[in-house]
Parts: structure tokens; C-alpha cells; sequence
């Protein structure tokens, strides 16, 4: 299996994306996941924000990434697709990311669902609107031969019979699954049933424990962890991680495992590294660089 990291680790460290990369470097982890910005603002400019604009030339991006021997796992293009604002904003987002990611040599986007329940729509009408968003990008992405997978973050994606109607709206290979451990763990599901019941959906995995006082407050009462403040393997949720490893090696998984916590300008995602490479060692699985 692969090891990346999502950059969002070092937006409380005001990281650049270049300055992410030299961390890559650094710590010898080959893959990378920033989210996408669609056009500029002060903070990226100035070099404190570790994501991506798509003002940015992807080649230029490409040829930068080489130099540090990082390669993308995925972008992250998550606005919210319930609702309105989801349909009308959310889908040309993505779009413009899919031409984008081609040209990086990206194979992965993730895109997801609200943190809530969209107002003024039922369960069944805020499906039928995202199976609409789903059936444009997904038609694009075929073209482009770049998967779109639905990240498990908002009110349908956590529950578990809403997003197995979503990973059928289309019939595509190209619709997969980005598992999120930490997500659907907050959201009072089972992390590892989760993973078994989607296992052949899953393209991409995002790595996220939880501390013990998030758990005690918000099990059960939210959809998403925004950057999770616990190492890797120092919450309540890295027994399930680890099964969830296992579970994925068994099934012949070998795509990547993007860590997701706080970095603290490097310390905790470090410490987060060093589990997961030990628990990989464990478990027999190679690291693929």
C-alpha cells in the first residue's frame, strides 16, 4: 500500500503547498492529497495556505512535484453536492477539477455530501438532486479516465444504506469510495463494518483516529472530523484502523492510505507516520514508493 497525507495537516501551520512537499521529502512519503481552490485568495498567494488553486499550471505543478518525488493520490474538490448550492456550485467545481487532475497524472477526486441534512429538501429529493450532480461528473470523468469517489463525510455519506444508493447512481467504474475512518467512526457507525459492507468500492482511505474527549462529546451526534487532533494511533478508534488495514490487505487493496490529523507544523503527523509504517510492518504489507 501507498502512505500519503492530506495537506490540510499543516493549515494551522500556515504551511505553502511547496513548504508540505519538502515535508514529504523529508519524512520519504511519496504521495500527497491537497484540496482545490477554484481561483485566489490573499492567504494562498502569500504562501500560508498548503492547498491548491486551479489558477496554478498543472504541469508547472507536475514538473515542482517531481523535484521532491511526490505524486498526488487525489484532490480533494469536497464542496458539499446536496442542495442547491451543491448543483449549482459544487458541480462546476468539480468539473473544472477533472481536466486539471488529468494533466497532474491525479487519478482520484473526492467529493461528498453536507455535514447536514440540506434545508428544504427530503431525504429524497436532496438524493434525486445529488444523482444528477453524480451523473454529469461522472460522465466527464469516464472521458477523462479519472475516478470520483465519494468521500464519507456529511448527513447521507455516514449512513450507510443512504450511501449505498449513492455509489449506484451511475454504473461506473469510475464512482468509487474514499473510506474515511475517523468519519464514520464520529458518526456512531462501526468503522470496520462500514469498511466490509463497501469494501470493493473503495479507491482511496483517509486515516483519521479520534481522541478519547472528541468521542465522548460528539459519537453519534456529528457527520465529520475538519482535522482531527489526535496522532494516529494514540485515539480511541486505532484498533479499528488497524482491522480496517488487515481488512484491506485481504482484499488485495493497494491504493493509499492519506493520513489526516493536526500536524502541528510536523510533530503529530510524524508521530502518526511512524504508527502507521509500524503497523503496516506488522501486518506484512509493504510500503509502495
Amino acid at each position: 500500500m501507498k502512505i500519503g497525507f492530506h495537506t490540510d495537516a499543516f493549515n494551522s501551520a500556515v504551511f505553502s503547498f511547496e513548504k508540505a512537499l519538502e515535508w514529504a521529502q523529508k519524512n520519504d512519503v511519496h504521495f500527497i492529497e491537497p484540496g482545490i481552490i477554484d481561483g485566489v485568495s490573499w492567504i494562498h498567494g502569500l504562501g500560508y495556505f498548503p492547498h491548491i488553486s486551479l489558477t496554478e499550471d498543472p504541469l508547472k505543478t507536475k514538473l515542482t512535484m517531481q523535484k521532491y518525488g511526490v505524486r498526488f493520490s487525489q484532490i480533494d474538490s469536497a464542496y458539499p453536492l446536496s442542495g442547491n448550492e451543491g448543483f449549482y456550485n459544487g458541480v462546476p467545481y468539480v468539473l473544472k477539477s477533472i481536466p486539471w487532475a488529468k494533466l497532474v497524472d491525479c487519478p482520484n477526486i473526492a467529493t461528498t455530501d453536507g455535514l447536514k441534512k440540506p434545508s428544504g429538501f427530503s431525504d429524497k429529493e436532496a438524493l434525486e438532486l445529488m444523482k444528477r450532480a453524480y451523473g454529469i461528473i461522472v460522465e466527464t470523468a469516464e472521458i477523462y479516465e479519472i475516478n470520483i469517489n465519494i468521500e464519507v463525510h456529511g448527513y447521507f455519506t455516514t449512513n450507510p444504506d443512504l450511501l449505498d444508493g449513492m455509489l449506484n447512481f451511475v454504473k461506473s467504474d469510475r464512482l468509487g469510495l474514499n473510506l474515511d475512518t475517523g468519519n464514520s467512526f464520529i458518526a456512531g457507525q462501526d468503522p470496520v463494518e462500514f469498511c466490509r459492507r463497501f469494501i470493493d468500492k473503495v479507491k482511496h482511505v483517509h486515516i483519521k483516529d479520534v481522541s478519547k474527549d472528541l468521542a465522548d462529546a460528539m459519537r453519534g451526534k456529528d457527520t465529520g472530523i475538519g482535522i482531527s487532533h489526535s496522532a494516529i494511533g494514540d485515539g480511541v478508534n486505532a484498533d479499528n484502523i488497524r482491522k480496517i488495514i488487515a481488512m484491506l490487505r485481504d482484499h488485495g487493496y493497494s491504493g493509499t492510505l492519506s493520513m489526516e490529523c493536526e500536524g502541528t507544523g510536523g510533530p503529530l503527523i510524524e508521530k502518526s507516520l511512524r504508527w502507521l509504517r509500524k503497523t503496516l510492518s506488522e501486518l506484512g504489507i509493504e510500503e509502495e514508493k
